[in-house]
Parts: structure tokens; sequence; C-alpha cells
């Protein structure tokens, strides 16, 4: 049987813009940020296999994202923290998800907008209509897509080469019982 690689595309979660003297690259989560990026966190562990590599921007937003998520890997993750996810945030990350030389069958990508949304329209090719429409309305803060690919390798990844199996945004699990 063929490799199904799996990505997931977690936009970091609420930021704060209460001290303007911050640079963009160093705002901290607020909040209601945390909060979200818990819940995301608690959903990837209930729902998802683990990846094998997390590639998170090295913006604070996203490392901070990312910390919420550690205390839910159950197993060894290579974990990459990737300045061209926040330089290249204006893109989209199809030519770094090319470049990928892994193994690894899940990866977790924890990067900005516009990049997440573009990276997530592009691949789009079947699957979920409702979440693509969902995802194409608005990607908001914290949200998480999930696609499949069919493929051995990430450089076979390309335009409308994915099956998006999940789209879900905090406010999706605030009424949800089991997170």
């Amino acid at each position: 049987m063929d490799t199904v690689l799996r990505l997931m595309l977690l936009r970091h979660a609420k930021s704060d813009w209460g001290d303007p003297s911050l640079d963009d690259f160093d705002r901290p989560l607020n909040p209601r940020g945390l909060k979200a990026a818990d819940m995301m966190a608690g959903y990837l562990s209930e729902t998802c296999p683990p990846p094998d590599l997390i590639l998170c921007s090295t913006a604070l937003r996203t490392r901070e994202t990312l910390a919420e998520l550690l205390p839910f890997l159950t197993v060894d993750t290579d974990i990459q923290l990737r300045g061209e996810l926040y330089e290249d945030s204006e893109l989209d990350y199809l030519s770094l998800l090319q470049n990928l030389d892994t193994s690894a069958e899940t990866v977790l990508v924890i990067g900005h907008n516009p990049a997440i949304e573009e990276t997530a329209a592009l691949f789009y090719g079947s699957g979920l209509v409702e979440g693509y429409d969902d995802m194409a309305e608005k990607y908001p803060t914290g949200a998480l897509a999930i696609f499949t690919f069919p493929h051995r390798s990430w450089s076979d990844l390309g335009e409308g080469s994915g099956t998006l199996e999940r789209f879900v945004k905090p406010r999706d699990l605030e009424d949800d019982p089991e997170l």
C-alpha cells in the first residue's frame, strides 16, 4: 500500500496587540489565544495521530502556540523552528514542504496568514466541501486544516493534490463537552 502523507496546517492562536512598541515578530499570545491554543492542543491529541515532524515559525506567538501543544505530545517528535515560515508568511508554504528532507508521514506546520490560508487553498483538491467553504471564507487564528495526500514523498505535493479531512476552529470546540 502506498504511503499516505498527512499535513496539518495550524495558524497561530490570537496574539496580543496591547504593546505598540513590540515588533510584529515579538507579539505574544493574549489570554484568549492561550486558551484557544490549549483547546486545539487537546483536540489534536484526542483526534489526530501525533506528528512525526513539527515545523514552527520562529515568531513568539507561534512558539507560544507550540508550547501549548508540547504537554500533549506522546511520542518523540522532531521539532524545527523555521524562520522562513515567518519570513515567507505573505506567500505560501508549498516550496518549503516540497523540499522537506524527511521520512515523516505526518507534519504539523504552525505558521501565519496569509501563507497558511494560501497553502490550504492551494492543496485543496477534494474532501470536505463545507470545510473548504468555511476555510475560504475565513481562516481565523488558532484554526487547523488537515490534509491527506496519496504520495510517497513530500516533493510530490502540488496544487489540488490534497484531500481536506477536517477544518476546525477554536470556537468549534468551545461547546464540545469532550474537550
